[in-house]
């Protein structure tokens, strides 16, 4: 009995052991398993610099197609086209007598229609029916089209074809209203966005399934970046897939077995993930004091020292007044008072750094405001240490 008890006693003893140390087990492998699901993640995520390809490049062919018109807006609370516009009067008499009214140009005076361009996009595959916004700009001197409609206006391609129709009210988005001593507006009152404003009428032929090359076009032609694209393309689709013809253009061949499905083709090729690259450039706005820094930018060891120098003119008159009785004039005398200040400056250290961010430190260690990087980015060019292009716009 002893001994059973002791036995008991025993495992007792070790299921609590087990018991205890459990927990601890479990802790340290769901740590594990969490520890490798991260790694699994990180491992997994794209690369942060990569884009994918239908953001930098586009099927030759497969664009948008500018159309235009001139057309008359009608309905305006006396904010219209004035007498004196007169290819409004000409346009306005020339639908007149299209309807069977023959009115003559010079007799026509008012105050409620307005001559516009009409402008639209038309993307590729458009089909007959489907519907296109549209944007109406005033060309002639309306005051406003609020509350106006656009009547049917042809919208023509630059082959001089009908390709979409516009009609229907104009939508400002703002209003006006004015008296004799003032006026109040909203938005701009001469120019109008109408979504779904025109309908197509005619459709821009082209074929895919068939063809057998495709032409990639660059958005930014650069050599490495089509040298990317040319690998990431052959090896989805295999090699001798596609060549390079210039930084700004790839010749891909389409698969025979894809032949007849070029769009589900394309539609896997543009997914492609690539990165970029991208020239050593900064962009300097003087207007704003924008200045933009490119990733590849490199600055060569340099010793700069930047000073202000702040020159205040101050001018005030006195009045020089003669003594009683005398015959003197009394008169302005100016008074000019100019005074100078520049401020003390070290001259620092620029060291040559791997990355931008050694330079963004160095140049924020010398404390300048935007302009004056400026001037320090066009001196820094001027000595040579500058390994990027400069443009200022």
């Amino acid at each position: 009995m002893r001994m059973n008890g002791l036995n008991g006693t025993r495992e007792t003893m070790k299921i609590r052991y087990m018991k205890m140390n459990m927990p601890v087990k479990k802790i340290r492998f769901t740590r594990l398993v969490m520890l490798t699901a991260c790694l699994l993640m990180v491992s997994g995520l794209p690369d942060a610099r990569a884009a994918r390809l239908k953001d930098l490049a586009a099927i030759q062919g497969v664009r948008i197609n500018q159309l235009m018109g001139y057309g008359l807006v009608v309905g305006l609370n006396g904010t219209g086209d004035k007498s004196r516009t007169q290819f409004t009067n000409q346009a306005l008499a020339n639908m007149m007598n299209r309807l069977g009214l023959h009115v003559n140009d010079s007799e026509i005076n008012v105050k409620n229609v307005a001559a516009v361009m009409v402008t639209a996009d038309l993307p590729p595959f458009a089909k007959t029916g489907s519907k296109i916004d549209i944007t109406v700009s005033s060309v002639g001197d309306a005051t406003s089209l609020e509350g106006g409609t656009l009547l049917r206006t042809a919208l023509r391609g630059a082959n001089g074809k009908v390709y979409a129709v516009a009609q229907g009210a104009i939508a400002l988005g703002g209003y006006g209203a004015s008296g004799e001593a003032g006026s109040v507006t909203k938005n701009h009152l001469l120019t109008a966005r109408m979504t779904r404003g025109a309908t197509v009428e005619r459709e821009v032929p082209l074929r895919l399934n068939g063809r057998e090359t495709l032409t990639l076009a660059l958005f930014n032609p650069d050599f490495t970046t089509a040298r990317r694209i040319h690998s990431a393309i052959n090896a989805f689709a295999g090699d001798g897939t596609v060549k390079i013809a210039d930084s700004g253009t790839l010749l891909i061949n389409v698969p025979e077995s894809r032949q007849h499905k070029v769009p589900s083709f394309i539609a896997d090729i543009e997914t492609l993930e690539v990165s970029p690259d991208m020239c050593a450039k900064i962009v300097v706005n003087e207007k704003t004091g924008t200045v933009v820094i490119g990733e590849n930018v490199r600055i060569s060891t340099v010793a700069i020292s930047h000073g202000n120098l702040s020159i205040t003119v101050e001018e005030t008159e006195q009045v020089s007044q003669p003594a009683p009785f005398s015959e003197g004039e009394t008169v302005m005398v100016p008074r000019t008072a100019i005074n100078v200040k520049e401020e003390n400056s070290n001259v620092i250290l620029m060291p040559e750094g791997p990355t931008i961010g050694h330079l963004v430190r160095a140049l924020n260690a010398i404390g300048v405001s935007p302009r004056d990087l400026i001037s320090i980015f066009q001196s820094i060019k001027a000595a040579g240490a500058l390994q990027a292009e400069l443009q200022i716009i």
